[in-house]
């Protein structure tokens, strides 16, 4: 009897316009991206790790250089925002360049929101979330996303040069986030086959790069891999709806103020196996991405032990008198999830992961 390759159920694909850069010292593209997006004023946002290769796109941006910002901070606090848009006022800024990771980026997101600059994203991290309409925005310990497609970069450049110093520890929960975005793609409610094509991709490519970089912080071929699997990660995330595991991990990093990358790399095996009887199609695919022959989860765990994950939540600096309220927050506004979620559940997944115990089924 003939089978279809993929799911017969109906589904809706829409591709997202960035357009994409890719390749060791691609950096080297940025003035002509400047100039074919027509900015004439640009402001470089950069984190210090990086003012080596701001002060290099000064150099290069010539008079199009209008000023830079280095205050970024995790979980994009408004504060921080208000303070950037000043000079971008104050500059007469027209576009946007952004040098570094999750936090970068979201502050570029932030001040497109508010004024709809063109965005020039050169990642050095692999957070994915450059590829995305999503906004994660932090006011009074409380952190919200919002879509919106004014808050999607124009154009982003992967130079994987960007990534050869970034330290062994974060590239590694940096791509634990990225494989995140792909394993909740597989079943999210808008989950189509072209997409699933894409996170299984992305979740070979980083869980065979990211134990390498551990072992060899240099390895160029492993770099390219892991920035090619978070590319791929972000257009999942970009592409379809988000689920239990990152409404946990905006809750804990909003309200604790915990490391994204971490937290989503400690988080990650204990959602997938909290989801795991609702996907079962779903599991056997990640296996086979994996190369396991079962608990994906367990697979998943054992990556963050070979890339040195911190060992729970609580070596992160959450308290457990907090595990309480972070069951409440996901319950209040919860993301659609393919399983019904339970205090009882939440409690019991938050617990294995502010211990950071080994995955198991939640009740």
């Amino acid at each position: 009897m003939y089978e279809t390759s993929f799911s017969q159920a109906p589904f809706v694909y829409e591709a997202l316009p960035t357009r994409v850069v890719f390749g060791s010292g691609m950096r080297s593209a940025v003035p002509e991206e400047v100039s074919r997006l027509g900015i004439s004023r640009a402001l470089i946002l950069h984190g210090r790790s990086h003012d080596a290769v701001h002060q290099e796109l000064q150099r290069a941006l010539g008079e199009r250089y209008a000023g830079a910002f280095d205050g970024a901070r995790m979980h994009t606090p408004v504060d921080v925002t208000e303070a950037a848009m000043k000079q971008v006022a104050e500059l007469s800024i027209d576009g946007i360049v952004a040098i570094g990771g999750g936090s970068t980026t979201g502050l570029a997101k932030a001040i497109a929101l508010r004024t709809d600059l063109p965005q020039i994203v050169l990642p050095s991290t692999y957070a994915g979330s450059e590829m995305t309409p999503i906004l994660g925005e932090t006011r009074g310990g409380l952190k919200t996303t919002q879509r919106s497609l004014k808050v999607l970069p124009e154009v982003v450049i992967y130079d994987v040069d960007l990534t050869l110093d970034l330290p062994a520890d974060l590239s590694g929960t940096s791509g634990m986030n990225a494989i995140a975005h792909a394993v909740e793609a597989l079943y999210a409610r808008e989950a189509n086959p072209v997409i699933s094509a894409l996170a299984l991709q992305s979740v070979r490519a980083l869980a065979r790069a990211l134990p390498a970089i551990s072992a060899d912080p240099g390895n160029r071929p492993a770099r390219t891999d892991a920035l090619y699997g978070a590319w791929l990660a972000g257009i999942c995330l970009g592409s379809v709806g988000m689920a239990l595991h990152h409404k946990l991990c905006h809750t804990l990093g909003g309200s604790f103020d915990l490391p994204h990358a971490s937290t989503h790399a400690l988080v990650l095996p204990h959602a997938l196996a909290y989801n795991a009887p609702a996907v079962p199609q779903v599991m056997a695919q990640l296996c086979d991405a994996l190369g396991v022959e079962r608990d994906a989860p367990a697979a998943l765990q054992a990556i963050n032990r070979a890339i040195g994950a911190p060992a729970g939540l609580a070596a992160l600096g959450m308290p457990q008198d907090g595990i309480a309220r972070a069951v409440e927050l996901a319950l209040a506004n919860p993301y659609w999830n393919p399983r019904a979620l339970t205090s009882d559940g939440l409690t019991q997944l938050i617990c294995d992961a502010f211990h950071g115990n080994e995955p198991r089924a939640y009740g």
